[in-house]
């Protein structure tokens, strides 16, 4: 009764047009009384409240009716009149005094200040990612929608969450871009699918849909905080909704890592609390095999969504699952007209000279005349080639590329895309105009010299605007650009997210498991030089000798770990979205230090043994070089396997210890440092500055005093053994130094993305020599759009088209062969 009850006056305040603030204005009742009775909180409904909600939305006899059917079904009278909004009739009536209010708890403020800041972090990242489509330039496109066909869309009952006898309100049946969050609004159980076809404009409403519920006032939903998440990669299969949607919180908004009073991470709380509406952009980008899993999936859940897909991918799924999403509206989203694109497209060509012809002057109408004979030929719908123009021009996407190649390029005229021999169909033309979206945006410009008076300052002006915007050459940049969008190809799908820590993963692994063992000898063989050379009291020969044996060994023993690590994780490191706390508590939310050192420590101690089983093998192939002992004395062999064990026991229990209490005393990054690919690239790098700062001096003394420790536990039962402090320090310090110097190169984020995206990327020709300028020049462009601290392709048929072009274009590419179905 308590949910059909609140459903039902949500139901009527939203029929009356109402907001909870209004209404509450109107029946001298409290807001927080009435968000708790919409939302079923309430378990107590007090006649005399719902009486005065029902004066308030000045109910006819049949809505009183309904109501005290819910109250009291056994004997459903009208709820009467009263005399506060209707004159003297109905009995008179003395409205009960409110409930007290609860006391909010540390919880309630915790997650109700999460969510304000991230409702203020998403309104401000999605303000600016309209701004980079230039959605409002020169205005926004008339994108429009109608309602989706029945059979891809539950029972109006259901989707306005009504009790059995009762006759649902009908749903707007059409509407436009400005429309959709009010439509939204309406809908009481909160679900809602966009379709439409490719480049339809599906993600721009899914956007404008988004800033108007932050920007705006609405039933209780509104309180949710509204997030766009690509579902492109969710794997229902594998990963729940749930754990899914925490995860990409975790990563787009690092501040949501920090854990509340209750111990779980705020993104869990606030998924948990019911606090964030979740945006699902791109259904049809989930791999055909799993779509029907996700759409169950959806099914098994009640939370409030928003779901965009293509319709022919989504109907399919609905077909499989037998059911569409229930509880779910729908809209699909209609084509643009001729009469959309003459009013469009004539106003991106600006009024000023083009082709050496001034405004007003020759060709009349200044810019728009670029268009004019294109805008003739489709208004008159009598060419074919105009016919299939216009059918390609009927998406934002075909007329926001058209409007970047001939409106915005000089010399460019867009009558040739009536040129039926060179287009005759419809598939050419966007090929063309597919092909021709990055040599336009990259085309050279000239940088205006800045003007600030002080010559100083312009010149440091003038070469920060030439690193920002460099004129990369267009072929070299489609070369780059293929390389990146067919690094996100999977053999069972596409993957949308372009994160920099990933794009080490485009290198063979061969190749990486050999870079990581090279740069981790490099480090060794350096620390071993620099310390040995510094302070052991051997000879320069012996302790080159040395550290040209130790450095190899060394750097084979972290090859062959990350090579295990490739082989069952992929061998890429996540950003650390954490830094160092060296004094205090940063915030007065709980964490789990014991089992986050623990999970460090088990992760750690297999490296670290195998690290000492390296060092070992180094001594021993030192000592039979310089010694000129043969590797096969039995001394030699039966000392090599004893230091094994026990390097191998001090290496694991020295590197578990430290890496495990360097978890424990971390803790979350502010949001501001990370809410872009470069600021989390920026803050990770910060991180590993100062966890190598830590790492070497603590290292080397948990390897110098640890060792101490394991030697006298061993030695009555190997026999006598040597571990002399002084010898243990050098032992250790080339351990901390050269360990800590792997660990940053080649085991954190930022260090794979130097040695992989900054040094070998470069040297093969696959990425520029600044990866990082180039990528954040390709968001300036349009070409790539920021998703939190990923990268995306501006549209999914671009990346898709220059992954397959970049796949053309290498030497050993051939298409895919499947083998005919067996009998």
């Amino acid at each position: 009764m308590t949910d059909r009850l609140g459903i039902l006056v949500r139901r009527l305040r939203t029929q009356a047009g109402l907001t909870q603030e209004q209404m509450a204005e109107r029946s001298g009742v409290s807001v927080r009384t009435i968000r708790r009775l919409e939302t079923g909180k309430a378990a107590d409904h007090r006649l005399g409240t719902v009486n005065l909600l029902a004066d308030a939305l000045d109910l006819g006899a049949e809505d009183r009716r309904q109501l005290a059917a819910v109250l009291a079904p056994a004997n459903p009278s009208p709820i009467p009149l009263q005399g506060k909004a209707n004159g003297d009739s109905g009995r008179p009536f003395e409205p009960e005094p409110e409930p007290e209010p609860e006391v909010e708890s540390e919880v309630d403020r915790v997650l109700a200040g999460a969510a304000a800041e991230l409702a203020r972090e998403v309104r401000r990242r999605w303000q600016k990612e309209e701004e980079q489509r230039r959605v409002h330039d020169p205005f926004p496109l008339p994108v429009r929608w109608n309602r989706a066909p029945a059979r891809l869309t539950d029972h109006a009952e259901n989707i306005q969450r009504l009790p059995p006898g009762v006759r649902p309100e009908p749903m707007e049946p059409a509407g436009d871009l400005r429309s959709v969050a009010e439509a939204y609004r309406g809908i009481p159980s909160g679900r809602l699918v966009i379709l439409g076809r490719a480049g339809s404009g599906k993600s721009i409403m899914a956007i404008r849909l988004v800033l108007d519920l932050l920007g705006g006032s609405g039933p209780d939903r509104s309180r949710r905080v509204p997030v766009i998440f690509g579902v492109g990669a969710w794997d229902a299969t594998a990963v729940a909704l749930r754990d899914w949607l925490v995860d990409l919180l975790l990563r787009d908004y690092p501040h949501l890592a920090r854990r509340t009073p209750g111990g779980s991470t705020l993104a869990a709380a606030l998924v948990d609390a019911g606090l964030i509406l979740p945006v699902l952009d791109g259904f049809d980008e989930i791999a055909e095999g799993l779509r029907q899993d996700a759409l169950e999936a959806l099914n098994a859940t009640s939370l409030p969504l928003v779901l965009t897909s293509r319709a022919g991918e989504y109907a399919e799924a609905v077909g499989a699952a037998r059911a569409p999403l229930v509880w779910a509206a729908g809209i699909e989203l209609a084509g643009l007209t001729p009469d959309d694109l003459a009013a469009y497209l004539s106003r991106t060509a600006r009024p000023a000279a083009r082709d050496g012809r001034a405004p007003g002057g020759e060709g009349g109408g200044g810019g728009g005349a670029l268009w004019d004979l294109v805008l003739e030929v489709l208004r008159s719908g009598k060419d074919p080639a105009g016919g299939r123009l216009a059918e390609v021009l009927s998406t934002p996407l075909m007329i926001a590329l058209a409007r970047t190649m001939y409106s915005e390029a000089p010399g460019r005229d867009p009558a040739e895309l009536l040129d039926a021999v060179r287009f005759p169909t419809a598939s050419s033309l966007e090929d063309h105009l597919l092909a021709g979206f990055v040599p336009t945006v990259y085309r050279p410009r000239v940088a205006e010299r800045a003007a600030t008076g002080d010559p100083d300052r312009d010149r440091r002006q003038d070469r920060r605007d030439r690193d920002r915007r460099r004129n990369w050459d267009p072929d070299r940049a489609g070369h780059w650009l293929g390389h990146l969008a067919h690094h996100l190809v999977r053999l069972d799908r596409d993957r949308h997210d372009l994160a920099w820590w990933q794009i080490g993963e485009s290198l063979p692994r061969s190749t990486r498991v050999l870079t990581v063992a090279l740069v981790s000898a490099l480090c060794v063989t350096v620390s071993d030089w620099a310390v040995v050379l510094l302070v052991a009291p051997i000879t320069p020969g012996e302790a080159l000798v040395q550290g040209a044996v130790v450095g190899p060994v060394g750097g084979l023993a972290f090859g062959c770990f990350y090579a295990g690590m490739a082989a069952f994780g992929g061998g890429s490191f996540a950003p650390s979205q954490v830094r160092l706390r060296l004094r205090g508590r940063t915030d007065g939310i709980g964490r789990r230090p014991v089992r986050t050192f623990t999970d460090r420590f088990a992760a750690v101690v297999p490296g670290g043994f195998v690290t000492g089983i390296g060092c070992a093998c180094a001594f021993a192939l030192q000592r039979a070089l310089y010694e000129g002992r043969s590797l096969t004395d039995p001394a030699l062999v039966e000392a090599l396997l004893i230091n094994m064990l026990v390097l191998g026991l001090i290496f694991s229990s020295a590197a578990g210890l430290v890496f495990g209490l360097l978890a424990a005393l971390e803790t979350p990054l502010d949001v501001g440092s990370a809410a872009t690919p470069a600021g989390l690239l920026s803050a990770n790098r910060a991180t590993v500055y100062r966890q190598v700062l830590v790492i070497v001096p603590v290292l080397t003394l948990a390897i110098a005093l640890g060792g101490g420790l394991v030697v006298r536990l061993l030695a009555g039962v190997l026999g006598p053994l040597s571990w002399k402090l002084p010898e243990g320090l050098v032992i250790g310090a080339v351990g901390g130094l050269g360990g800590g110097l792997s660990y940053a190169l080649c085991f954190t984020a930022w260090g794979q993305w130097l040695i992989f995206c900054r040094l070998l990327l470069p040297l093969t020709g696959k990425l520029p020599w600044s990866p990082e300028d180039f990528l954040d020049d390709a968001y300036r462009r349009g070409v790539l759009r920021r998703s939190g601290a990923v990268y995306q392709f501006r549209h999914v048929r671009l990346q898709h088209h220059l992954g397959h072009t970049y796949r053309r274009r290498r030497g050993n590419y051939t298409p895919a062969t499947f083998a005919g179905p067996s009998r």
